[in-house]
């Protein structure tokens, strides 16, 4: 064979060679999606493996608290192998949107599958569940008819007697945002000032913790999310049952003129340079299906996105209730308020 014919021949080969590695990293890139989460439930490692299983598509899971998810996709910049942000604070994502860190998100079925109140008008993030920031009180120590609204909770009749964990949680955050939007800063700082003092103790721990204290005797009513007493009820630890059935639900602001009960989502966002974006809008799609909706509200007691799909039946036993239709955007906008207004209060 003539010198140039041969090399003519190794040179396709390298270009050949070099082509086929090209298809099969995208190929391999086409089957991948990287998500950052915030969400710490074990529903969602079923919510994963039913996507793989149904499109072929592996999830690669990257866990951290929400703030060290958005400081890491801000330095990464342009290279940031993030397709999707999904947290359990619609703050978190609301923040990361003014960051320039998401895209919108384009999804027709959404409007068929969401309650418009929970749909974000920006189209940044979508929420695929709901959970209410609702007071517990003791069965024996206290009756449903003392409690009424979150601002009630500042009356000296509960001196001593609320449990609430710290102000650096966003689930106090974003119900301080909420009370800033509703009632103004001005009115929040005096309700926090006199609910501050009304705590039974410094707080501490998480949700859960709070209802056990109340079992214990340390304190009256305290403020959770609602879905850690579906929790609590359903688990394997006889302590945490006792605790779950030591108290009962109470939902805030119901009267006919009040707003209702503060709500927060756990949403998920698109990345502004998602390298697998097609594959990302996959999975939002699929997890505001109907089979990955009933499969959050049968495991992690939280609220379904979706009007249609009804709570788990330890959830449904506490009875419909009337949700604050604050624009949920707000959560995130007055983020900076709330935390001043903590510091100010003295709430640690």
């Amino acid at each position: 064979m003539a010198p140039k014919k041969k090399m003519k021949k190794i040179i396709f080969a390298i270009v050949l060679s070099f082509s086929l590695s090209g298809c099969s990293e995208n190929t391999s890139k086409s089957k991948e999606i990287n998500l950052y989460s915030q969400r710490h439930y074990e529903v969602d490692k079923l919510q994963y493996k039913k996507f793989e299983e149904s499109t072929g598509i592996k999830v690669n899971v990257i866990k951290a608290n929400a703030d060290e998810l958005i400081e890491r996709m801000r330095n990464e910049g342009k290279n940031s192998p993030a397709d999707l942000f999904i947290t359990v604070d619609v703050g978190k994502l609301y923040q990361a949107s003014q960051m320039g860190l998401l895209q919108k998100i384009k999804i027709p079925s959404i409007s068929d599958r969401i309650s418009k109140d929970l749909v974000d008008k920006n189209e940044f993030w979508v929420p695929v569940t709901y959970r209410s920031r609702i007071i517990v009180h003791s069965n024996d120590r206290v009756k449903a008819d003392e409690l009424t609204t979150y601002e009630d909770l500042a009356n000296e009749k509960w001196k001593g007697r609320i449990l609430v964990r710290s102000s650096s949680n966003a689930y106090n955050q974003a119900l301080m945002s909420s009370i800033v939007a509703n009632i103004g800063s001005d009115n929040a700082v005096k309700w926090s000032e006199s609910l501050v003092k009304n705590f039974a103790r410094d707080p501490k721990g998480s949700d859960r913790d709070q209802v056990k204290a109340i079992a214990s005797g340390q304190g009256d009513i305290a403020i959770v999310n609602s879905y850690y007493i579906g929790l609590l009820l359903s688990s394997q630890k006889e302590e945490e049952i006792n605790a779950g059935k030591s108290v009962s639900v109470f939902f805030p602001n119901q009267g006919e003129n009040e707003r209702g009960s503060h709500i927060n989502v756990s949403g998920i966002g698109l990345a502004i340079n998602s390298p697998n974006k097609e594959n990302a809008l996959k999975l939002i799609n699929y997890l505001i299906s109907d089979e990955a909706q009933k499969r959050y509200v049968a495991n992690s007691f939280e609220y379904s996105v979706n009007p249609n799909i009804k709570p788990d039946e330890i959830v449904q036993k506490w009875g419909e209730f009337k949700r604050d239709s604050l624009d949920l955007n707000m959560l995130g906008k007055y983020r900076k308020d709330a935390i001043r207004i903590f510091d100010k209060t003295g709430w640690k």
